[in-house]
């Protein structure tokens, strides 16, 4: 008979992504085989790294990831061991830990405890029932009651991963280092507050990522999925308006201190796509809201509102030049030659800029295990060395992303990368307002053109 696992698809896809895109096989259910301790490790010892999943009444699901071949019958084994809550209904995802774990097995009790002083224990010889102690509860953010709690058990042999405890370490903890780094974004100030919102300018061609790149920051810090700005994967660009986007904090709601400004993309053609010639006036804070782009027709001073020196609050003050990384190395000499030419306006404007390379395949190797900084691997890729080459930028800003499209979750590896590239855009930004501390306060009001 053939046996379905409880967990839903959604919860499968939840607990695969923790691991790095693992895949699960179901060994062991304690409804349907026996509720033994020695059918249960009959079933799941020496089959590679397993996953052992809680199922109790409360819509809560607890269990433990063992990287190593499960211990046989009436043993103690030393283990890598990942701990995990999920609560059914609940957007806030997957709570987890990592830690050195002991598995002890006998003829009537499963007991997995480490030295930081997390137990649980599974007992099938009363009715399979699961005891968690006040460490576990905390660590993994659950309310539930003491003593033997019933359970339904299942087990799964865990395949596709790597079996390096480094790497396992990092998915686990992602989470909470994504936590840190939401946490230092929300405590952000523009330097010296010599203005109130930082604004970074979203620049490059045609399908690189631009508005995704926005609905993927708004969707970090609401903590579930949004996609406000428009995307499309056409030849020519969705994006036909120049739009100043501020963002909210989903959890204090206030508006947080820097904007994402999107252009239209950026095509080969001469009289296609977003004009090259309207660079200037949107580094220099020339272009409102909602300006209608027109690719035939350059900006004129007549269409703009403001005065001939428009106030540093409106300028621009970090570009990120956004690039699929999958077509970096086959952008024309047209498209690159389009792209010097904004950075010299950059450069000119005396702006910070980064390069954002989206659409990262392997995302969870970007950064090493600590997330401190890119791996060696990715910055000797051939991509990063002709965006530096183009644009004569330093590695640490070539910054790279994988947007949310299809994906019904947030994922913390794309949240911690989302959020490190929007740090380094701020640091950017702090550079290029730094060189205006020493000017008196009228001429950081109203600033004339570079």
């Amino acid at each position: 008979m053939k046996v379905t696992a409880r967990l839903t698809w959604i919860e499968e896809k939840i607990l695969e992504k923790l691991l790095g895109n693992a895949s699960l096989t179901l060994l062991y259910q304690s409804s349907a085989h026996k509720n033994c301790v020695s059918e249960m490790t009959q079933k799941y010892s020496l089959q590679g790294s397993t996953m052992t999943v809680f199922h109790l009444e409360e819509d809560v699901v607890v269990g433990v990831f063992i990287l190593e071949n499960f211990p046989r019958l009436v043993s103690e084994k030393p283990c890598t061991c990942a701990w995990f809550s999920l609560k059914r209904n609940n957007s806030s995802g997957i709570s987890a830990l990592f830690l050195n774990t002991k598995v002890i097995v006998d003829s009537e009790e499963l007991i997995i405890f480490s030295l930081d002083g997390l137990s649980l224990s599974v007992t099938p010889l009363r009715g399979f029932t699961l005891a968690l102690n006040d460490t576990v509860m905390n660590g993994l953010e659950l309310n539930l009651g003491h003593g033997f709690l019933p359970v339904e058990c299942e087990i799964f042999r865990v395949d596709g991963i790597k079996k390096k405890p480094s790497f396992i370490k990092k998915m686990v903890t992602a989470k909470q280092h994504g936590g840190k780094l939401l946490s230092a974004l929300r405590a952000y100030k523009p330097y010296k507050d010599l203005v109130s919102e930082v604004r970074i300018l979203l620049v490059g061609p045609v399908g690189s990522g631009k508005s995704s790149f926005f609905n993927s920051v708004k969707s970090a810090f609401q903590g579930h999925l949004t996609r406000q700005a428009i995307v499309g994967s056409d030849e020519s660009s969705i994006t036909k308006q120049y739009r100043v986007y501020s963002i909210k904090d989903g959890k204090s709601r206030e508006t947080l201190p820097f904007m994402l400004c999107d252009s239209m993309g950026l095509e080969e053609g001469e009289e296609a796509g977003l004009c090259i010639d309207d660079i200037p006036h949107i580094l220099q804070g020339c272009v409102p809201d909602r300006y209608q782009f027109n690719p035939c027709e350059p900006m004129k001073p007549k269409h703009s509102p403001h005065a001939a020196s428009p106030p540093l609050k409106d300028r621009i003050h970090c570009v990120a030049f956004v690039l699929d990384i999958n077509s970096v190395n086959t952008l024309s000499d047209k498209m690159v030659a389009k792209l010097k030419k904004i950075r010299k306006d950059v450069v000119d404007c005396g702006i910070g800029y980064v390069a954002l390379l989206t659409n990262v395949e392997e995302y969870d190797e970007v950064l090493d295990d600590s997330f401190a900084n890119m791996t060696e691997t990715v910055t000797s890729l051939s991509q990063v060395q002709n965006v530096q080459k183009w644009l004569n930028i330093p590695i640490a800003n070539i910054l790279m992303v994988s947007n949310y499209a299809s994906e019904r979750r947030l994922e913390p590896m794309k949240d911690i990368l989302v959020f490190a590239a929007l740090r380094q855009m701020l640091r950017a930004a702090d550079d290029a307002l730094e060189s205006y501390q020493d000017l008196p306060l009228e001429d950081t009001g109203n600033l004339a053109p570079s």
